[in-house]
């Protein structure tokens, strides 16, 4: 019993805090054998075709388009399509009085993978940039994310992802905020030592001669889309140079909703990925990927509940002070997460809460989402979720 518990409590401390110790100190030791890739600052800037799937999005829409007008890149280089499949307010009818776009809709609502797979004959850039209709984007992003395809082991770029927090902000957003900024240094080393290991649909792109069909019932086809091509040998870049900024989640409720889904899709991906789990093809990326992302979607969460309850018994059936105290600064840290929710509930603000509650969180969600996928309960159809002004 002692034995699980401590493999356990290392896998837990390992998933959050040890890799990310880890890649810092692999990274240290790779910079003193290699050097950086060298970018040229006179690169001929390829074609690109831009892409947003919008779905009911009327109401910023046109600041989205407005956004995508003004990135700094040349206009007969840049091909702009925007679908809004199933939309059924005026998304469709806004997006069509801008001459420049592109735009498909059909009534139909499949999924954003299947609008995708709608638009990839139409495609005509060699590179592909994705970006969601509720996010907007730094004027240089599209020339940041490029000039990485200079490299030819290159096979997507991932932008940065930053969410817009109040002084004021609440649980979900302080936490949503802190949880991005921790993610965006693990993909920069991430990337230094190897390759990233997925990509958020915010902002990201690809070679456009490397897509692959993607399964059109894929629950997070942005992460999907950039790992198949990883799994065929190509690296996946990180530019914080090009980032996508949008407001947190309207509120708890809103975050768990999303957090869900993600964790149903992350656990598909996982039975799809096959390659990428196989240390034979690429040790480093597996490496990387079992840490990054399987650790997380699957077993932790419930390594969580293991623990608390090994810890338990193993205090109350040993005389042993450090287990005691051990388990006391467990039952601190699920008090304090169950205060901050019921702070939440009453829209009080206290910060030193944030963590343990949206600690608990977000691992819950990954448990909730374990059992919606495989009781076939997530739809692949993006669930809009409301965002803060």
């Amino acid at each position: 019993m002692i034995i699980v518990f401590w493999i356990s409590i290392f896998l837990i401390v390992y998933t959050f805090v040890g890799y990310g110790f880890m890649l810092y100190l692999l990274v240290k030791i790779k910079r003193l054998f290699s050097k950086p890739f060298a970018f040229k600052t006179d690169a001929v800037l390829p074609t690109v075709t831009l892409m947003v799937a919008a779905y009911n999005e009327e109401d910023i829409i046109e600041d989205k388009i407005r956004n995508t007008l003004e990135l700094d890149y040349p206009e007969d280089k840049l091909q702009l399509i925007f679908i809004t499949d199933g939309s059924s307010d005026q998304t469709a009818a806004k997006v069509g009085n801008f001459k420049e776009i592109t735009l498909l809709h059909q009534d139909l609502r499949a999924g954003k993978m299947a609008a995708i797979k709608r638009a990839i004959p139409l495609i005509n850039g060699a590179i592909t940039v994705f970006t969601d209709a509720n996010t907007f984007l730094n004027a240089e992003a599209i020339r940041e994310l490029v000039k990485h395809y200079q490299n030819p082991k290159v096979g997507a770029v991932a932008g940065e992802k930053r969410i817009l927090v109040e002084a004021s902000a609440d649980a979900s957003s302080a936490g949503e905020g802190f949880y991005w900024k921790y993610e965006s240094k693990l993909k920069k080393l991430d990337y230094e030592l190897y390759s990233n290991v997925g990509a958020a649909g915010e902002l990201f792109s690809i070679r456009t001669a490397l897509y692959q069909p993607v399964e059109s019932d894929t629950i997070i086809d942005d992460h999907m889309i950039a790992m198949r091509i990883a799994e065929n040998g190509y690296v996946i870049a990180y530019e914080p140079g090009a980032y996508a900024m949008e407001t947190a989640s309207a509120d708890v409720k809103e975050e768990l909703k999303r957090k869900i889904r993600i964790a149903a899709g992350g656990m598909q991906s996982i039975l799809r990925l096959k390659k990428a789990a196989n240390p034979f093809r690429n040790f480093v990326f597996t490496f990387q990927y079992i840490s990054h992302r399987v650790l997380r979607w699957t077993i932790v969460p419930v390594l969580l509940i293991l623990v608390f309850i090994l810890n338990g018994l193993i205090a109350f059936s040993k005389p042993v002070v450090f287990y005691q105290y051990l388990f006391a600064l467990q039952v601190l840290f699920y008090v304090l997460s169950m205060i901050g929710f019921y702070f939440e509930q009453r829209n009080i603000r206290v910060k030193a809460l944030f963590v343990p509650y949206y600690f608990c969180m977000m691992n819950y969600a990954v448990l909730a989402g374990i059992l919606r996928y495989y009781q076939k309960n997530q739809s692949a159809a993006w669930e809009k979720s409301k965002r803060k002004a």
